[in-house]
């Protein structure tokens, strides 16, 4: 049988970097929300998923350094545990970032798709440490910095995962291209986080009460739409900037063709 030939579809790298790109903040909103309420099981499973391991590794971590009072006590040693635990999640994370990527073509995941990426685990883990380090460091300088890093690095596993770019290459074509586009941006993050902030106040305001139960309801429902939101936003940011390429396996070559593979 004849392979469908690679269509991409979205922006590029080329055009990216010079900021050939439009973006609208209602548009691409409208978009991530419709796409959540079409799946949002794969990334809220996945998530599940990476919280019990990363609470997992924690403990034993913890455990091994010799409890919670002597690793709380010890800045260093809380330092370790959380540099393992990144490690051990982040690769896991990559594939929740690409499922949003992945809707952004209207193509279905599953929640086996945070295990599809391990090939490029070690540039992923690289990335994920190199631009926290940066991030925490700008945001200790003016705090400014750190905001600026956060959203320019936004997008940098998705081009180490669908682009295979270095971490060092990846970070630089990000804030290239990011920052023609960065207030756009910090209002589709801020948003999210407000709307995050929000769904948390039910819980904050009745945990002393005997409701406090009817406001972590509240916050995990929405929380179940939240971070499926927050994935879609970014699958579609990176689709309208970097763009993709794909190849389809059915007769039919448009993008929402279900069996999608990345190029």
């Amino acid at each position: 049988m004849e392979k469908q030939p690679f269509i991409h579809i979205g922006g590029s790298l080329e055009r990216a970097v010079q900021g050939d790109y439009t973006l609208d903040v209602k548009s691409v909103l409208q978009e991530a929300w419709q796409k959540t309420q079409q799946n949002r099981a794969s990334i809220n499973g996945g998530l599940a998923f990476i919280m019990l391991l990363g609470m997992l590794s924690s403990f034993l971590l913890t455990e091994y350094f010799g409890g919670f009072e002597q690793v709380y006590q010890q800045p260093q040693l809380m330092l370790i545990v959380q540099f393992i635990v990144t490690i051990i999640i982040w690769p896991f994370l990559a594939g929740v970032e690409m499922m949003g990527v992945l809707h952004a073509i209207n193509a279905k995941t599953h929640v086996n798709l945070i295990f599809a990426f391990f090939k490029r685990a070690s540039w992923v883990i690289i990335c994920a440490l190199l631009t926290s380090i940066l991030i925490s460091f700008g945001l200790q300088l003016l705090i400014i910095p750190g905001i600026f890093l956060a959203v320019a690095f936004s997008l940098t596993i998705p081009l180490v995962v669908e682009k295979k770019l270095s971490p060092i290459k990846a970070m630089i074509i990000s804030i290239q291209a990011l920052r023609f586009q960065w207030f756009k941006l910090f209002t589709l993050y801020f948003l999210i986080s407000l709307c995050l902030v929000l769904s948390l106040m039910p819980f904050v305001l009745l945990a002393e009460s005997s409701l406090a139960i009817v406001g972590l309801v509240i916050f995990i429902f929405a929380l179940s739409y939240i971070a499926p939101l927050f994935y879609n936003v970014k699958g579609i940011l990176y689709r309208e900037i970097f763009g993709l390429t794909i190849q389809q396996t059915s007769t039919n070559d448009h993008a929402d063709s279900d069996d999608v593979f990345l190029a």
